[in-house]
């Protein structure tokens, strides 16, 4: 029997009653902000405090709208710092990078729950992660830290139903994930590449381009945007092109297929397919 929307928010109500104390690991994305949104509501504000993970992956920008989103909810928050250039091995930008930066960010917040009377650390995996290459949840997994969003079988589209109706502004909020994401498997991740990375998607943004990611490839720049709006950006090329020379890339070029999550992952994906061809 398929589950509808409500019956599975109020069995994540009941999940999160079951985990008494918890700390939610909130980057102020549209899951973990409709996590601790919902963890309020099953447990209060005494029972819950929410973690953000400040690092050079990080921007300033998404930082600042979590502790607004946080005071807006009455939600008990800390930011932290972390640094995932400093992890052994994360820099040299491996297929698993993800579990370096996810086992760092739960190393600190399992120490944090255990000294504070907290029973469990949360984060906002989803279902829709279980078909994709995330190496974060084999670090969750170890360490023992619940996916309750994942557990209920919540995807994306339903919790952004679930955040429109609870009135959260992260309910259309693009999706992001870290800076590191942006550069391929095997370049070396460094706080200048970062930088400029950051730099490049803020000016997009300012243009109005919401949904953008500047994957960087050497000095050579791969803008993806939303697919309809790929005629928009080429009206104002010339001005993008000057603007991230000016950050530092030599090239800058336009993704024809649009924005696509996790478009990095689309070489593993077909290096897998190669890999499995050669062996028949």
């Amino acid at each position: 029997m398929v589950e509808t929307i409500p019956q599975k928010y109020s069995h994540l109500l009941e999940l999160l009653q079951s985990l008494e104390r918890i700390v939610v690991a909130y980057s102020g994305g549209v899951d973990s902000t409709f996590l601790l949104r919902a963890s309020i509501e099953a447990l209060g504000v005494n029972n819950v405090l929410a973690i953000t993970a400040d690092s050079e992956t990080y921007p300033d920008r998404e930082r600042e709208e979590a502790v607004r989103l946080a005071v807006a909810m009455n939600a008990p928050h800390e930011v932290i710092q972390t640094s995932e250039l400093a992890i052994p091995g994360y820099a040299e930008n491996p297929t698993n990078r993800c579990y370096f930066c996810k086992q760092e960010l739960f190393s600190h917040l399992i120490p944090i729950a255990k000294s504070r009377g907290y029973q469990h650390v949360v984060f906002g995996a989803i279902a829709d992660d279980l078909g994709e290459h995330r190496p974060g949840l084999q670090a969750a997994h170890d360490g023992g830290v619940r996916a309750p969003l994942l557990e209920v079988g919540l995807k994306k589209s339903e919790i952004r139903h679930l955040s429109r109706e609870l009135g959260l502004p992260t309910w259309d909020k693009p999706s992001f994930a870290c800076l590191s994401s942006r550069i391929p498997y095997g370049e070396r991740i460094t706080e200048e590449k970062l930088s400029m990375i950051d730099r490049a998607e803020a000016f997009l943004m300012q243009l109005g381009f919401r949904q953008v990611r500047v994957r960087q490839h050497d000095k050579l720049a791969r803008i993806e945007v939303a697919p309809d709006k790929l005629q928009e950006i080429v009206a104002v090329a010339d001005t993008v092109a000057q603007k991230l020379k000016e950050i530092g890339y030599s090239y800058v070029s336009l993704d024809l297929q649009g924005y696509r999550s996790g478009s990095l992952n689309e070489v593993l994906q077909q290096e897998a397919h190669e890999e499995a061809v050669t062996s028949r």
